[in-house]
């Protein structure tokens, strides 16, 4: 289970039983047949009495799961690879840079046949950095204990299957409908917390479909109140049905321990995946090639778009299916397919839900206009193949009159600028584009100063940034960024659009607050 200030292993339980009191405060202005209709709705008193008859049927269908890992650590013996290392009470590896040493995990799982296969989280069987998974075992209720074997996992949903063998017919559990869960349904979950093995814990759903910033195509979870801890990753969220609606995968968490913010994967995205996994089918992906940002104020506010609707487009990769479809970078995408793109439906999950190959029409706001075009979805690529896509710059090196310490005098200006934007500019010439480590034939302006106190500061823009455009206009001259900033307060935008390169990295768009 991973903990991070926001993610970390999680799950929805079900949970506490209330009744409604009667009787309204003073001056509460409620009509009679309205408080009828909430009498009529409200659970009866007690009710469930106990969860003890549906923890009973559940819990044999759930497993705990170990593995057993080596893991390779940093060696912080300064004689390692000498004949002098056995002084720190150890042997490190033959050239010194590390030792090799056992680590164990632990998570959960629920059996989905009686021939034994198995559903958890991919991160419960994956080893983290360098490790590499030797074995892993499966617990069952009564206490034996089997080898499993891996039978598929997918890193983009984090679900993985596992088979175990047993003499006998084994208990198991049924996807349930995720789609149908509301927001105070109670659920129940039973896991591993801390190796503890066989802990039932409940809550009710706190939110359905809860988007937490991620961007990744599947951040759309059931979120639950219920204490979930270290061990809980993989385990089943039961509703009253005694249906899996979740798998439990992660908690929001300021210290990383359960705070009443858990996360499961519904069962609506999950179960078409672990059925493809166990009839070892290849899991295809639509695929833009794009790098996206969420329409946030004040990207919203610089370009004059409505708050949380759509997603802006910081990138686009050259002859991807994005490039191909006619998606520009500062393009803002408003619908997929028809389907509204917002925070609780990310461009991200629509496109990896699209089946590859498919032409489907995409909505977008371009420099103010809207427009329809027409794109030919494409497969996602593996994650190692993503993880090889890194930015090259082109680094002409040469002497950095930006570097820090230095403080190049600019130009005499109108001080508009650094007034508006807190930032002081100068042409860009092929010299000091070298110098800060763009191709010689770049236009734009670089800045010289940014007044730490500004939205630019606090967004982190800094000198020997390059300003390629502002408002989506181009800027080559100090003129046109003031002129550029004058149209925003003309409009009365309380943001600019700029677009910047920065040292090392693509060009991506950055909205500043204007004061």
């Amino acid at each position: 289970m991973r903990y991070a200030y926001g993610l970390t292993s999680a799950l929805l339980l079900g949970g506490a039983t209330f009744s409604l009191v009667s009787g309204f405060p003073a001056g509460a202005q409620v009509a009679q047949n309205d408080a009828q209709k909430i009498s009529a709705m409200a659970p009866r008193a007690g009710a469930p009495a106990s969860f003890a008859d549906l923890t009973a049927q559940l819990q044999p269908a759930v497993v705990n799961i170990s593995t057993r890992q080596k893991v390779k650590v940093q060696n912080d013996n300064p004689l390692a690879g000498t004949p002098f290392e056995g002084m720190f009470g150890g042997q490190g590896d033959s050239g010194g840079g590390g030792q090799t040493r056992e680590a164990q995990s632990l998570g959960s799982g629920f059996i989905v046949s009686a021939d034994g296969y198995i559903v958890t989280n991919n991160h419960v069987i994956t080893a983290e950095g360098q490790g590499e998974v030797e074995s892993i075992s499966v617990t069952l209720t009564d206490g034996n204990e089997y080898p499993a074997k891996l039978i598929g996992k997918d890193s983009q949903s984090d679900l993985a299957v596992l088979k175990i063998t047993t003499p006998k017919p084994l208990p198991f559990v049924k996807f349930g409908d995720s789609g149908a869960a509301r927001v105070g349904d109670w659920v129940i979950a039973i896991g591993n917390p801390f190796g503890l093995g066989g802990t039932v814990t409940a809550g009710i759903v706190s939110a359905v479909l809860r988007n937490t910033g991620s961007g990744s195509a599947y951040d759309r979870y059931i979120q639950t109140d219920a204490a979930i801890n270290q061990g809980n990753s993989g385990g089943p969220m039961f509703d009253m049905k005694g249906q899996v609606i979740g798998i439990n995968r992660a908690i929001l968490s300021p210290t990383g321990g359960s705070v009443g913010i858990g996360l499961a994967i519904p069962s609506d995205i999950a179960s078409p995946i672990v059925d493809k996994l166990i009839h070892g089918k290849t899991i295809a992906r639509g695929y833009l090639g794009v790098r996206i940002q969420p329409l946030n104020d004040d990207l919203a506010d610089s370009l004059g778009v409505p708050h949380n609707k759509g997603e802006f487009i910081q990138l686009v990769e050259p002859g991807k299916a994005a490039a191909l479809g006619g998606l520009l970078a500062g393009d803002v995408v408003l619908r997929v397919n028809g389907q509204e793109v917002s925070p609780r439906q990310s461009l991200s999950y629509l496109v990896a839900n699209t089946e590859p190959g498919k032409r489907i029409p995409i909505d977008i706001i371009r420099n103010g206009k809207p427009m329809t075009l027409q794109v030919t979805v494409a497969t996602r690529p593996s994650e190692e193949e993503l993880a090889q896509q890194v930015f090259d710059p082109d680094n002409a090196g040469g002497d950095n009159p930006f570097k820090k310490g230095a403080n190049p005098k600019a130009p005499a200006t109108s001080g508009l600028t650094e007034k508006a934007i807190g930032l002081s500019v100068q042409p860009l010439t092929p010299p000091i584009a070298r110098a800060v480590g763009v191709a010689e034939n770049t236009k734009g302006v670089v800045i010289g100063f940014v007044d730490p106190n500004s939205d630019a500061g606090a967004k982190g823009l800094s000198r020997g940034d390059v300003v390629t455009s502002a408002g989506y206009q181009p800027v080559n001259t100090v003129a046109e960024l003031e002129a550029a900033i004058r149209a925003a307060q003309a409009s009365n935008r309380p943001a600019l659009l700029l677009q910047v390169i920065h040292r090392g990295q693509p060009a991506q768009y950055v909205p500043i607050r204007l004061r």
